[in-house]
């Protein structure tokens, strides 16, 4: 299965901002027992890098790790060398494609208009993160899917269990959800854990019902 499939597969990318050498992992396997194989950590977080590779090589198999908020190609390549295996940006930025597309991994760029996203996607981008997603609302997908049905595209901001549905049966590929799943603010026990991994569950389930309908 490629890179791209696997974020299809569940349909649901963590979001994971401020986390830490302390709870990075534990974070990262309640997601994945849940059903979340694909995790963005973003890249403003301290000590980025190491956290990257303590999760690619701690999961190996049972997740696909990237980084998001990257705004320039150095950023890109120092994450893909620490092991990340997509790169997620909140804007259209050329030389940031390119450089991820030049190592072989996942190129996901934020852009909002029609013609950000179809330059996006004509500059190598896999996956089209539209954000913020929450300003247009699940019925933008569906305008969209309606003239470029060939681009895959990804709501990001505002998602949670009630309305990622909704921008499924739109046409959505695939949703980034960031705090409504993970609140790297909270106290990480096993409490939280648990219901970590159930949260997970009801996503990655809300999905699947979205698409067989």
């Amino acid at each position: 299965m490629n890179l791209l499939n696997q974020i299809q597969d569940s349909g649901i990318v963590a979001v994971i901002r401020g986390a830490n050498k302390d709870n990075i992992i534990p974070i990262a396997k309640a997601l994945s027992a849940g059903g979340v194989k694909a995790l963005e950590l973003t890249v403003e977080t301290p000590k980025i890098l190491s956290l990257v590779e303590m999760v690619a090589d701690e999961l190996k198999e049972d997740a696909i790790v990237g980084v998001g908020t990257v705004l320039d190609p150095e950023t890109a390549r120092a994450a893909i060398m620490s092991g990340a295996k997509f790169v997620f940006s909140p804007v259209v930025n050329i030389e940031t494609i390119k450089m991820t597309k030049r190592y072989g991994v996942l190129s996901v760029p934020g852009a909002l208009t029609p013609t950000e996203i179809l330059t996006a996607y004509e500059n190598g981008a896999d996956l089209i993160k539209v954000f913020p997603a929450n300003i247009v609302g699940p019925g933008y997908f569906k305008d969209i899917h309606g003239p470029m049905p060939h681009i895959p595209l990804m709501p990001t901001g505002g998602i949670n269990v009630s309305n990622v549905g909704s921008y499924i049966k739109a046409g959505a590929v695939a949703a980034g959800v960031g705090s409504t799943l993970v609140n790297t603010k909270a106290v990480i026990d096993e409490t939280y854990l648990t219901n970590l991994t159930e949260l997970a569950r009801q996503f990655v389930r809300e999905v699947q019902v979205a698409r067989e309908q």
